[in-house]
């Protein structure tokens, strides 16, 4: 009977083992079925002669200083009233009326007019000024504030501006654009502006970053999203580095 009790247990140990393993497997991997096979991009029409990307000039854009103002101490933009300086910037290119300085000339007057002190609305700007509340946040990674000033123009047009000070205390304009915005954001390091795509129902969203190779800032992502119905749409800002 000896034989017969030996293979009884041989025969009794592989179900003995699978309970064993089955109770002490408390999140091992389990298989989620099949799983498609990845797809890299398909080059399409690859015997077309494909427009060409100018490189990057090595050396930077050039330093946009704004005339006319006095140098700030140890890189501090919070000592630059933004009305003077948009002021300086319509003294040094009157008349403009595209690009990035272009504005109407009735803005253009009203910025003229505007006080010497503060903005927004405050006791020195006036509450006809169209230089708006200025924010603050280091946007280059230095260390220190860079100032973003914003323009109100008709229509719902904003010109947003962006400014540094060099080591020497000279203010350099590292950012400036004229849109029709939704609204203005800092989001880290960029400046994020919302804006009508021109399909309805949807936003194209520009993020703004420094490049340092360039030594500017350059709008680095574009994104259209779907705006909530109902929402009105986008709202907000991300201005955590404070308003002057």
């Amino acid at each position: 009977m000896f034989p017969l009790r030996t293979a009884s247990a041989v025969l009794l140990l592989p179900a003995l083992l699978a309970l064993l393993t089955g109770c002490g497997d408390t999140g091992g991997l389990a298989s989620a079925g099949p799983v498609p096979t990845a797809r890299g991009p398909v080059h399409l029409w690859p015997e077309r002669a494909g427009a060409d990307v100018p490189p990057a000039d090595p050396g930077g854009a050039p330093p946009e200083y704004v005339k006319g103002l006095p140098r700030v101490r140890n890189q501090n933009v919070h000592e630059v009233d933004p009305v003077a300086l948009v002021q300086a910037e319509l003294r040094a290119r009157p008349g403009a009326e595209v690009g990035p300085d272009g504005m109407p000339e009735a803005t253009a007057a009203a910025i003229r007019a505007c006080g010497a002190e503060g903005a927004g609305g405050g006791a020195g700007a006036g509450a006809g000024c169209p230089v708006l509340t200025p924010y603050y946040r280091d946007l280059t990674g230095n260390g220190r504030d860079e100032v973003v000033v914003g323009i109100e123009l008709p229509d719902k047009m904003m010109s947003v501006r962006v400014y540094t000070a060099d080591p020497d205390g000279r203010l350099n304009r590292i950012m400036a654009t004229t849109q029709t915005l939704v609204s203005v954001e800092l989001a880290g390091r960029d400046v994020v502006l919302r804006m009508p795509s021109g399909n309805p129902g949807y936003e194209l969203i520009t993020a703004w970053s420094w490049d340092e190779g360039q030594r500017t800032m350059l709008p680095t992502r574009e994104q259209i999203v779907r705006v909530p119905s109902g929402s009105g749409g986008a709202s907000g800002s991300g201005g955590s580095g404070g308003a002057a």
